[in-house]
């Protein structure tokens, strides 16, 4: 009953974070339409320019001690030493606080240097504004990371939600502001960037009021022994002198082993957005060498367009990736090798054929899309090219997210990297002949290259078996039979509004990316079963969500 209980309040707070994760990375993806419509594309291009180098330096600054601290007051918890707990809470808050004040001061008396290495002076008041925010967050992350080792999702889910709600209020309030004064681009961004202080700092008044109701509970809690009663009442045990020297001892080594579990950590997480990255650092320099400072910001703020819609794609991936993990890692424990080259093998093509799926609807509507979401068309050519990229993020993530589980934990990380070193080369080659379409097609490879690399290591390693019927012919004829529906019903919706007269607005354009988009998913559906890439056991495979959605498609009569 114990372990049933301990199951059911582990999948249970997955869930929650899982869905408080996809609710934040919305309202976080969806927050740049309003960013681009109310400020242009100069100030789009200059926030995605310092935004990637914001969550950089935050990664950084937080060295990996949310996840380290979350592991050891876990097991200090497990252990009933609740007092340790606290102490590795205090600890790690004083290290997270310096360290993010720190990296914020550097950042800030550094901007300078920064943009020059971006070859863009322009960003340099958004980066001078970002660092506020890291003075703030990485301590909102430690306190994080202390519930999470409780086994207490709540407080991260709540204040992940509250953060992005205020994050996103904050910079359209100053948005609206800083328009109405008719400032320029480089304050307006600036502007957009003191939502993240804004954001983290709503959160952190959360993470504290938690903490503080915590300590309450815990006070009128009854204590499990004298150590912790007296505690409690905040006195002092007797051997004061010696229990002092201890404690001394004890936050030496727990402050070295925190660093030492969590930079590794901190260095992995810093593979994920390398590719992002490379755009920064070689995008707006190559254009600004084909015109001027401003033009190269409105030109990369033209090439993010198409990047929100993308990453609500592999958003879904990573929020449902994290259902992998343990599911394989228990297969491996097991030795049930058969079970792991199922799940292996169902998961990557389901998520790859959701890739293709995602990246056929957006780049055969991408300039109706373009003009419900930003007003024109401009850069719908380049829009095109990288929707693309979300079939190679989408297996690149799912299959990371399998090599982790299975216990190659480097590997990823390696192919991130070199992955990164293609996208730089490949910019290096493209952008100066074709511009913004250049970096996107630059893009596309780079993902696929990581993809692709993931795949081959499960494949050698016998954890996958590949069918070339499974793996293109028959996903290529659903991809197909998707792309058609969706256009023929965007061009069907265009005629009837151009014949009512509001043909070519946002309004007309937006009919025809929903419903084009809808007939798009109901072609996929069908196809699926039809072209038998779908059947009611292999759907029961995947762990957590599969069986209900068998048992409501078989309720539907969608299985035989």
């Amino acid at each position: 009953m114990k372990s049933n209980s301990q199951t059911s309040r582990l999948l249970q707070g997955a869930f929650i974070l899982s869905a408080a994760a996809i609710i934040s990375k919305l309202i976080g993806t969806l927050q740049k339409i309003p960013l681009q419509n109310l400020g242009g594309d100069a100030v789009f291009g200059i926030y995605n320019t310092v935004y990637p180098l914001y969550t950089m330096l935050l990664t950084v600054a937080m060295l990996g001690l949310p996840a380290a601290i979350s592991k050891f007051v876990a097991e200090a918890s497990a252990g009933r030493r609740d007092d340790e707990g606290r102490r590795i809470l205090r600890l790690s808050a004083i290290i997270t606080a310096i360290s993010g004040l720190v990296i914020g001061a550097i950042t800030y008396a550094g901007a300078p240097i920064i943009a020059g290495w971006v070859g863009n002076s322009h960003v340099m008041p958004a980066l001078r504004t970002s660092a506020w925010g890291l003075a703030v967050v990485p301590i909102m992350s430690a306190l994080r990371g202390y519930f999470q080792g409780l086994h207490n999702m709540v407080p991260t889910a709540v204040s992940q939600i509250v953060e992005q709600s205020v994050r996103v209020t904050v910079m359209i309030v100053l948005l609206l502001y800083l328009t109405s004064l008719g400032a320029g681009a480089e304050s307006i961004a600036a502007g957009a960037l003191l939502g993240s202080a804004g954001g983290g700092a709503a959160g952190l008044v959360i993470m504290l009021l938690f903490l503080r109701r915590h300590r309450r509970v815990l006070r009128q809690g009854a204590p499990l022994d004298a150590a912790a009663s007296v505690e409690s009442q905040g006195l002092k045990l007797p051997n004061a002198d010696n229990e002092g020297r201890s404690n001394q001892r004890i936050m030496g080594v727990k402050a070295g082993a925190l660093l030492a579990y969590g930079i590794p950590v901190m260095l992995g997480a810093l593979a994920m957005p390398l590719i992002g990255l490379v755009d920064v650092f070689t995008v707006p320099r190559l254009l600004s060498s084909l015109g001027s400072e401003v033009e190269a910001m409105t030109q990369f703020g033209v090439y993010n367009r198409g990047l929100p819609l993308v990453q609500i794609v592999t958003m879904i991936a990573t929020s449902l990736s994290v259902v992998f993990i343990p599911a394989l890692a228990e297969a491996k424990y097991k030795g049930d090798m058969k079970l792991i080259e199922n799940r292996c093998s169902l998961s990557l093509r389901w998520f790859w054929l959701l890739g293709l799926a995602a990246s056929a609807g957006l780049a055969v509507l991408a300039e109706p899309i373009n003009m419900a979401l930003y007003g024109d068309t401009a850069g719908s050519s380049t829009m095109t090219c990288l929707a693309l990229t979300a079939v190679g993020g989408t297996v690149s993530i799912i299959s990371a997210a399998l090599l982790q589980g299975l216990g190659y934990v480097r590997a990823p990380a390696l192919h991130l990297l070199a992955a990164a070193l293609l996208k730089a080369a490949l910019n290096l080659l493209l952008v100066p002949q074709q511009g913004i379409t250049g970096a996107a097609i630059a893009g596309v490879a780079a993902h696929s290259f990581a993809a692709a690399l993931n795949v081959l290591l499960l494949y050698r390693q016998g954890h996958l078996r590949l069918r070339l019927a499974d793996a293109l012919a028959r996903p290529a004829l659903l991809t197909a039979g998707l792309a058609l529906a969706a256009v023929a019903t965007s061009w069907g919706v265009d005629a009837v509004a151009t014949a009512a007269g509001i043909g070519g607005g946002r309004t007309a354009s937006l009919a025809q990316s929903l419903l084009g988009v809808l007939a798009g998913c109901a072609v996929f559906a069908v196809g699926a079963i039809v072209l038998r890439l779908l059947s009611e056991s292999e759907l029961r495979q995947l762990p957590g969500f599969g069986p209900s959605l068998a048992d409501k498609l078989k309720k539907l009569r969608l299985f035989p």
